[in-house]
């Protein structure tokens, strides 16, 4: 497959969204994870409107809600902006609290299209990827970057991967290696947590 000028678009606007955002207590430019993502979508046999998707998959969340998303729609068509909106937790300002958003995630994924599945375990192994480089990196002091803290942030990644299994093998089970993946790094973390 070979991407098209579309990509390129949404790259330009995904970085035009997040140029200014940086990673929880890394330093790391935001841009960087939404290209980690799109990578994993593509590396996992995603298709180009997966990828854009990928891109923007933040973009309600962290940059502008309902008005982004409806950017997204009229730029890049319904499939990304169904997509995009399946991986978004919350559209509202200031956001709920931060167990109930995940709760209520959790549930949504337990339905969601492959589209929407493929593109939001990629976020999160992106995620737990960097969590675990991190976690090598400054021990236990990670955790204070998270809302959810230690015993929340472990209990949600368990959380996902069980219901990813669940959910890929009805939607998705071609797909089965991302989870994995996503399995195993998050035994990781949990063994450097003390808790494996």
């Amino acid at each position: 497959m070979e991407l098209t000028g579309r990509f390129k678009e949404a790259l330009a606007y995904a970085f035009d969204l997040h140029c200014h955002q940086i990673r929880k207590g890394s330093g790391v430019p935001y841009v960087a994870h939404l290209l980690a993502v799109a990578a994993n979508v593509l590396d996992h046999g995603g298709d180009e409107e997966q990828a854009i998707a990928a891109l923007l998959h933040d973009a309600v969340e962290d940059q502008g809600g309902r008005a982004t998303a409806a950017a997204i729609r009229e730029r890049f068509g319904e499939r990304v902006a169904a997509i995009v909106a399946g991986c978004t937790d919350t559209e509202l300002t200031p956001k709920p609290p931060w167990r109930q958003r995940k709760e209520a995630y959790l549930a949504h994924l337990a339905h969601a299209p492959a589209d929407v599945l493929l593109v939001s375990a990629s976020d999160k192994l992106h995620n737990a990827r960097a969590i675990l480089a991190d976690l090598r990196q400054v021990g236990s002091q990670v955790w204070d970057r998270f809302s959810g803290g230690r015993d929340g942030t472990l209990w949600y990644y368990r959380a996902l991967v069980t219901t990813y299994r669940a959910a890929f093998a009805a939607a998705a089970p071609e797909r089965m290696g991302l989870i994995d993946d996503l399995e195993q790094v998050v035994a990781e973390i949990e063994r450097r947590a003390g808790t494996a």
